[in-house]
Parts: C-alpha cells; sequence; structure tokens
C-alpha cells in the first residue's frame, strides 16, 4: 500500500482532476461538504447523491494531469468517470480519527450500495485509512456476479494483492478466469502465485478440456513454475491439443520452471524450441 506521503500527494492529485472536471455549483457542494462537522455520519447521504451533483462523464485530464497519474501508477483513473472519481475521494478523505466508527459507516454502505456505488467502494479500497480491516470486504466482492464489480476489484486494483489471504486471492484469481476478465489487469498477479492456486487451475483446464473448449493461455503463466509430476502430465495434454497459441504459452510456462522433464519434453517440438530459444515471446502477447 501507499507510504502516507504517497497517500497525501495523490489526493491532492484527484482534487485538482476533481476541480477541473466540476462545474461551480458541484465544486461549491463538495467545498461544503469539507466542512461538515461530523463527516462520518453524514458520508451515506453524500455518497448516494453525488452523481446528482457532479455529474457522471468521463473525467477530461489535462497533459499535466495524465503524466502525474501515470507516474503515480494511477493511469487507469483516466478511464472513471467523475461521480466515481469524487465518491472515491469523499472515502478517501473521511477522518481516520474512530476506526471502528469508520468501518462501520463503509460497511452500511457496503450493504445498501447499488453496481455504480458497489464499483466506486470497491475502487477505493487502496485509498482507505487502516488498509487492513477491508480485506474481508473486499473477499465478499469477489462473490458478486456484477461484472464492473468484479472488474473495479480485479483489475487495475492494488488492494487484493496486498491484503487478501492465500485462499481468497486464489479464488479471487479463478472467478476472473471463469468471468473472462483481463488477467493482465491483475495487480500482483505474479508475485502471489503459488501452488495451491496452480494446481486448481489444471484442474479448471482439465474441465475447460473435457467440455471442448480452449483454456485462456494466461493461466498457464501461474502455473508454469510450480511444475511437477502432476502438472507436467496436464502440460504435456495441452501440448497434444496442437493449438498454437495454448502450445506457445505452455512452453512459456515451462521455461519458467525448474523441472527438467518439461524442459526436455518442449525441446522435442522445434518450433516451440525455436521460439524459446529467441526469446520472442513474452507474456504481453497472450
Amino acid at each position: 500500500m501507499m507510504k502516507e506521503s504517497d497517500v497525501v500527494t495523490t489526493k491532492e492529485l484527484l482534487l485538482d482532476i476533481i476541480k477541473t472536471n466540476l462545474t461551480r455549483e458541484g465544486l461549491a457542494w463538495l467545498e461544503a461538504w469539507e466542512t461538515t462537522p461530523d463527516q462520518i455520519n453524514s458520508i451515506g447521504k453524500t455518497f448516494v447523491m453525488a452523481p446528482r451533483k457532479t455529474g457522471k462523464a468521463i473525467v477530461q485530464l489535462s497533459d499535466s494531469q495524465l503524466a502525474a497519474l501515470n507516474e503515480a501508477d494511477l493511469a487507469y483513473i483516466a478511464q472513471w468517470s467523475i461521480d466515481r472519481l469524487c465518491r472515491v475521494w469523499l472515502l478517501s478523505n473521511l477522518p481516520a480519527t474512530d476506526q471502528d466508527k469508520l468501518y462501520a459507516a463503509i460497511s452500511q454502505l457496503c450493504l445498501s450500495a447499488e453496481m455504480n456505488e458497489a464499483v466506486a467502494l470497491y475502487s477505493a479500497l487502496p485509498f482507505l485509512p487502516f488498509p487492513g480491516i477491508w480485506a474481508m470486504r473486499c473477499a465478499e466482492g469477489i462473490r458478486s456476479n456484477i461484472g464492473s464489480v468484479l472488474e473495479a476489484i480485479m483489475e487495475n486494483n492494488p488492494y487484493p494483492a496486498q491484503y487478501l489471504d492465500e485462499a481468497a486471492w486464489n479464488q479471487l484469481v479463478l472467478k476472473a478466469f471463469f468471468t473472462e476478465k483481463n488477467i493482465n489487469l491483475i495487480v500482483g498477479l505474479d508475485e502471489r502465485a503459488n501452488l495451491k492456486l496452480a494446481l486448481t487451475l489444471t484442474d479448471y483446464a482439465k474441465e475447460r478440456w473435457a467440455a471442448g473448449r480452449k483454456v485462456n493461455p494466461q493461466l498457464w503463466r501461474l502455473v508454469g513454475k510450480f511444475t511437477n509430476s502432476e502438472i507436467f502430465e496436464v502440460l504435456k495434454n495441452g501440448l497434444q491439443h496442437y493449438d498454437q497459441v495454448e502450445q506457445r504459452a505452455i512452453a512459456l510456462a515451462v521455461a519458467g520452471s525448474d523441472y527438467q522433464p518439461a524442459k526436455d519434453y518442449i525441446n522435442t517440438f522445434p518450433e516451440l524450441k525455436n521460439v524459446l530459444t529467441t526469446n520472442s515471446l513474452s507474456w504481453d502477447q497472450f
């Protein structure tokens, strides 16, 4: 999670973007909230009201604002609507003086949230005070069946990788494959790879093959370095499908493993051996 100094700088950047995207009336409303005596008790009404005060247009950015977002690894905010950004900013600026009171207020928002409100709530996770206390809320969100809510949790969000336990993290990744989310946008994907997840994903691949369906090639990215005799048998099965994309993904996965029998087997495929030797494969290609 961001250091305190980074959080302050980020909040200032978000506020600058908000100010250049709000009408005079919208800005007056936001400034009035900043002077509210009990912001935690008033956040429910303010949070719900936000779109009526801010509008729902996608934020417009100056070149300097976009450059600042890129430098802060927040380039994805350029795709947000102004009401989403304002809601995230409101939540991130709640006073961090009473953890229990803050948790209760945001939990109530989660319980009553409609789709766009839920998107903003999960988008706000990296910016909230007391970051560790929101892990269970994040894990609960993974059970959602709403695509935009899942995307807010899974894509371009550093919170899950830093605070979810292994079981919840594995569930997030597996559901991302189930629901065909953009795997490349999951922050911390490679760092949080683990053997349990690799075994679960190989079972998932076998189920897909049995149903005559293809497997997302990014799946093998999370399997390769855990290759053992059991996983190797699954990889061999995948290589026999003669699907070039899948073959190349499996080959790249094996290249990152320490399991020599798998490496030797890949070398029996001249085309795969060649692309690995020339270093012409990367996960960004899948």
